[in-house]
C-alpha cells in the first residue's frame, strides 16, 4: 500500500523502501545512466517529492517529456508493473503547479539577463574567446563601467567594443594594449551569437529569481520548468546559461545554515556540457558554485550519462547517487563502469560492477545519506513512478498554462531603456556636430584669411606711383607740325650732303 513516511522523500524501493533524508539534500545529487534506463522518472519523482514537502523546484527540459508534470497521470502497463511489483496499492495520481519558462519566449515566459549580470568571465565562455580575447573583453566591461554605460543588451556590447577599438590609442596607457585584430574577433563572436538566438537572450525585463520560490493554495512548491528543446541545438549558450543561473541563485540569497529541508531544489540536465572544455579558471568557479550553495539552502541534481562527466571537485561535493544501468561495449565504457562502482559505498550482497550491467528500465543503484551525513551502502531498487502525466503536454494546454499564471505579463514584453548603446550613439552624434561645427570654423577662417589677403593686395597696388602716360595718338596740329619739321629736316639734310661732296648751292 502507498503510505510515504512524513519529511522523507520515497525514491526507490528494494529490499527495503529507500527515503531521502531532506535535510541532507542539500549535499547535492547525481542521477546518471545509459540513454533510456530510466533518468528522466528518477528525476520527475524526485521533483514531486520537493514540491509534496513545499520545496520549489527548477527543471531543464531538454526533451519536453517533463511538461506532463502539469497533468494527472495515468496509469500503463510499465506503471502497473511497477506498483504491483513494489506493492504500492492504491497509487494515486495528481498534477502538479508549474510555470513555464522559454529563452525564446514561444513556449513559457521569456528569460532574459542583461550582459551586466553575466558579466565578462561567462561571457568569454560563451563566445568562445582565448586568453587574449578575453583580456580584452574584461577592458571593455572595464571602460563600460568607469563612463556610467550601462551594458544590457548585444547591441550595447557591439557598440561598446566599436568605441573601444576606435578609441584604442586613447585608452593604452590606462587599460592595457588593445589591438584591433582583437576587437574583430569579439565582433565576430557577437555576431555568431546572434545569429544564434543570443539577442533574445540578453535584454530587460531580466528575470528575478526570486519569482521561481513560491508556493500553490495547498502549499506545494512550484515547478519552474525551463524549455530547453531548442536551447540545447545550442549547447554552449545551454550551459552558459544554466551556470549563470547557478551563480544568480548563490548570490541572491542569504546564508542558511543548515535547514530541515532546501529551499530550492535544482536540476541541471545534460551536465556534461557545463564541463565540456572548460577552462581551468572556470571550472574552480564551478566547484566554488556547487561547494558553497548548498549553505543558501539550494539543493542540485546533475543528471548525466556517466558520472565521469564531472569532474572530480564536483562529484566529491555529492552525497547522493542514483545510477542506472550502464553498458560496456568499449575499454572506455569498462573504465567508466569500473569507476562508477568505485564511487559506492560497497554491499557484500552483491558485485556492484555486475550489477550496473544487469539492471533494467527503471531500476537503479541507490545511495543516499542517512541523517548522520552517511553514505548508505549501495542498493539495487525499482524506482517509483511518477504521479504526473509521462507523456508530453499539447501546446495549446501549455498555453493555457502560461496565461493563468500569476507571472503573465511580468516578461513578455521586452524593454529597451537608454544604455550604451544610446548613450554612445549621442556621444557620436555630439561629436559629428563638434566635427562639423569646426569645419565650418575653419572654413570661414580659411574665407577671412582670404579676404585679407586680397584687401592687401589691392591697397599695396594703389600706393604704387602712376606710370608716365603715352600715347601714339596725334592731333591734327601735331602732324601738321610734324609734317613740316620731316620735310625742312629732310631738305636741309640734302643741302649739307650736296655742300659736303661740292655740290652745294647756297
Amino acid at each position: 500500500m502507498y503510505l510515504p513516511q512524513e519529511h522523507k522523500i520515497w525514491l526507490a524501493t528494494g529490499e527495503t523502501p529507500i527515503y531521502l533524508e531532506p535535510a541532507m539534500a542539500n549535499r547535492h545529487g547525481l542521477i546518471a545512466g545509459a540513454t533510456g534506463t530510466g533518468k528522466t522518472v528518477t528525476l520527475k519523482v524526485l521533483a514531486e517529492s520537493f514540491s509534496d514537502m513545499g520545496v520549489p523546484v527548477f527543471l531543464a527540459d531538454v526533451k519536453g517529456d517533463l511538461t506532463g508534470m502539469c497533468r494527472l497521470g495515468t496509469e500503463t502497463k510499465h506503471i502497473r508493473r511497477s506498483i504491483d511489483s513494489m506493492g504500492l496499492g492504491d497509487f494515486p495520481y495528481r498534477s502538479y503547479p508549474v510555470r513555464f519558462f522559454d529563452v525564446y519566449g514561444k513556449l513559457g515566459h521569456p528569460v532574459r539577463t542583461t550582459i551586466s549580470q553575466m558579466g565578462p568571465e561567462l561571457l568569454a565562455r560563451l563566445l568562445d574567446l582565448n586568453d587574449t580575447q578575453s583580456g580584452v573583453l574584461r577592458i571593455i566591461f572595464r571602460i563600460a563601467d568607469d563612463n556610467g554605460l550601462l551594458l544590457l543588451d548585444l547591441k550595447d556590447l557591439r557598440a561598446m567594443t566599436q568605441y573601444v577599438g576606435d578609441n584604442a590609442k586613447e585608452y593604452k596607457l590606462t587599460y592595457g594594449n588593445i589591438s584591433h585584430q582583437t576587437v574583430g574577433a569579439i565582433q565576430r563572436a557577437l555576431l555568431k551569437l546572434e545569429d544564434e538566438g543570443g539577442e533574445l537572450f540578453f535584454g530587460e525585463p531580466d528575470l528575478d529569481l526570486s519569482d521561481w520560490i513560491d508556493w500553490d493554495g495547498d502549499g506545494r512548491g512550484v515547478m519552474n520548468i525551463l524549455e530547453c528543446r531548442e536551447l540545447f541545438l545550442h549547447p554552449l549558450l545551454y550551459a552558459t546559461f544554466m551556470l549563470w543561473m547557478l551563480t544568480e541563485l548563490y548570490e541572491l540569497l542569504p546564508e542558511a545554515g543548515d535547514l530541515d529541508k532546501p529551499k530550492l531544489a535544482f536540476f541541471f540536465d545534460e551536465a556534461h556540457l557545463l564541463f565540456k572544455d572548460a577552462p581551468k579558471a572556470l571550472l574552480q568557479q564551478v566547484e566554488q558554485v556547487v561547494r558553497l550553495i548548498r549553505s543558501k539552502g539550494v539543493s542540485v541534481w546533475f543528471i548525466s550519462q556517466q558520472p565521469t562527466d564531472l569532474p572530480d571537485v564536483v562529484l566529491s561535493q555529492i552525497g547522493n547517487r542514483v545510477q542506472h544501468g550502464l553498458r560496456a561495449y568499449t575499454p572506455n565504457d569498462q573504465k567508466n563502469l569500473r569507476a562508477a562502482a568505485r564511487s559506492f559505498r560497497a554491499n557484500p550482497a552483491f558485485d556492484t560492477e555486475e550489477a550496473l550491467q544487469a539492471i533494467g528500465t527503471g531500476e537503479a543503484l541507490v545511495s543516499v545519506l542517512d541523517a548522520k551525513g552517511v553514505p548508505s551502502m549501495v542498493q539495487k531498487a525499482g524506482i517509483l513512478p511518477p504521479h504526473s502525466a509521462m507523456d508530453m503536454t499539447d501546446q495549446q494546454t501549455c498555453r493555457r498554462v502560461i496565461l493563468e499564471s500569476p507571472l503573465y505579463g511580468k516578461y513578455e514584453q521586452e524593454e529597451d531603456r537608454k544604455s550604451a548603446f544610446e548613450m554612445l550613439e549621442e556621444l557620436r552624434a555630439d561629436q559629428q556636430a563638434q566635427a562639423e561645427a569646426e569645419a565650418r570654423r575653419l572654413a570661414w577662417e580659411k574665407e577671412q584669411q582670404r579676404r585679407e589677403q586680397e584687401w592687401e593686395r589691392k591697397l599695396a597696388q594703389s600706393r604704387r606711383p602712376a606710370p608716365r602716360r603715352t600715347s601714339s595718338r596725334q592731333s591734327p596740329l601735331e602732324k601738321t607740325i610734324n609734317s613740316a619739321a620731316n620735310t625742312v629736316g629732310r631738305e636741309l639734310g640734302k643741302r649739307i650732303a650736296r655742300g659736303l661732296f661740292g655740290n652745294a648751292k647756297w
